[in-house]
């Protein structure tokens, strides 16, 4: 296996970790500057170029993108990806979970806990925002910050408001984050590989310090991690689109609540705390997927017209509980089972004789037309029942009432609009 590595510095500790692990191993490993390298594309020829010379071909990429190089970073990322060179991890991976805001928003719409967030940028919003997610005190955090720096913990609303304001007045975007009082002072690093974690540490504040970064004097233990924790690190990892990644959690009343996902985990602390070769461990990941190149399904299942991907959700009183797969009559309508999701549980390529539950969760290939029907239609938030119109607050229209939406707790009728 021929192998770069993306850095900046040859001589931090994760890059010669990395190095020696490969070179163990009896692989071939480069590590190239990912700022010297030129980007050309052309119709169907898209090629990069290192200090002025043509790239030799690489079996794998491991990018190692530091925050203050993610644009030009995930570009040379994406032109290895188009040249069909294996990557780690993707360059939309790195981009989702550098971005503090983007990736809440992805974790949002899925059933994995997060801290209450908002973000906003009027003055005004930000007391409703406080109070939407419980008031304070408050975690204040520039969507930018790495390594414990830009959180600050703001006990009181008043504070808290100054802070904002004069952040932004510098031209700095901030997140309202909810203060987990329960797990003030140390978090869980769960450091996940494939479809698996392979370590996990608990990071531990020193003194008054909330933030437990190691960088910032946190001290480090190792801890197992059990099945809820474990499934959380790795769902977060994949919905990110990462391979590799750190997965910051804390430890909540109600489970875990995800805070950050690294793309570019550092080595050295939890290599130190818990004495396992983790590099070693990416390295043999990289080496077992090298043959499976990225590869994008929407544009590869949508060249059959008619044809596509969708999620089928068995409900209770579905006429599909309790039959098999093969029962169920899919395969018949020419729909094939790639995936059955059942709570927590993921079954790839399930059996034909596998029986379906209520609450089941079943990823299909096949005719369109044939699943329109058995999609689960979306659910609509619960809103209050009396909705101003923002058009008559923008003076768009003449006020001329306030719009009700039905429900079966009030028969008013609409007020025109």
């Amino acid at each position: 296996m021929n192998l770069a590595i993306l850095s900046r510095s040859k001589n931090c500790y994760s890059t010669q970790r990395l190095c020696e692990a490969a070179e163990r191993r009896g692989k071939v490993v480069q590590v190239l500057d990912t700022l010297k390298f030129s980007i050309d594309s052309d119709r169907g020829d898209p090629d990069l170029f290192y200090q002025g010379q043509q790239l030799p071909d690489f079996d794998a990429v491991l990018p190692r993108i530091g925050a203050s190089v993610t644009y030009f970073g995930t570009a040379v990322v994406r032109q290895f990806e188009q040249m069909d060179v294996f990557c780690a991890n993707s360059s939309s991976g790195i981009s989702n979970s550098r971005d503090k805001l983007r990736s809440l928003q992805i974790l949002s719409r899925h059933n994995i806990g997060i801290p209450k967030t908002a973000f906003v940028r009027s003055r005004s919003d930000v007391l409703p925002a406080i109070e939407r997610i419980g008031g304070a005190p408050v975690i204040i955090k520039l969507l930018e910050g790495t390594q414990g720096v830009g959180v600050i913990l703001a006990d009181k609303v008043s504070i808290a408001e100054a802070i904002i304001e004069t952040l932004q007045s510098t031209k700095q975007n901030v997140l309202l984050q909810k203060f987990v009082s329960e797990s003030k002072g140390r978090d869980i690093r769960a450091f996940v590989i494939g479809d698996r974690v392979v370590a996990a540490i608990r990071r531990v504040a020193q003194g008054q310090e909330f933030r437990s970064n190691v960088h910032r004097g946190g001290k480090t233990e190792p801890v197992i991690l059990d099945d809820t924790y474990c499934q959380t690190a790795i769902r977060a990892t994949q919905i990110m689109g990462l391979r590799i990644a750190g997965v910051d959690m804390l430890e909540g009343r109600d489970g875990p609540q995800v805070m950050e996902i690294n793309s570019s985990p550092g080595l050295e602390g939890i290599e130190s705390c818990t004495r396992l070769d983790i590099a070693g461990a990416i390295i043999d990941y990289i080496a077992a997927q090298i043959d499976f190149p990225e590869i994008d399904l929407r544009q590869r299942l949508t060249v059959s017209r008619g044809y596509g991907v969708a999620e089928i959700y068995i409900p209770e009183g579905s006429e599909f509980i309790g039959k098999t797969i093969d029962e169920s009559g899919l395969p018949e309508k020419d729909i094939n089972v790639l995936t059955l999701y059942r709570g927590t549980i993921v079954v790839p390529n399930p059996r034909s004789k596998h029986q379906l539950e209520p609450g089941d969760r079943l990823l299909c290939f096949g005719k369109l037309e044939l699943m329109r029907d058995m999609v689960p239609k979306k659910t609509q938030k619960l809103r209050r029942p009396k909705v101003r119109d923002l058009r008559t607050d923008l003076g768009q229209v003449e006020p001329s009432g306030t719009a009700v939406i039905d429900s079966p707790a009030t028969k008013a009728e609409k007020s025109p609009i």
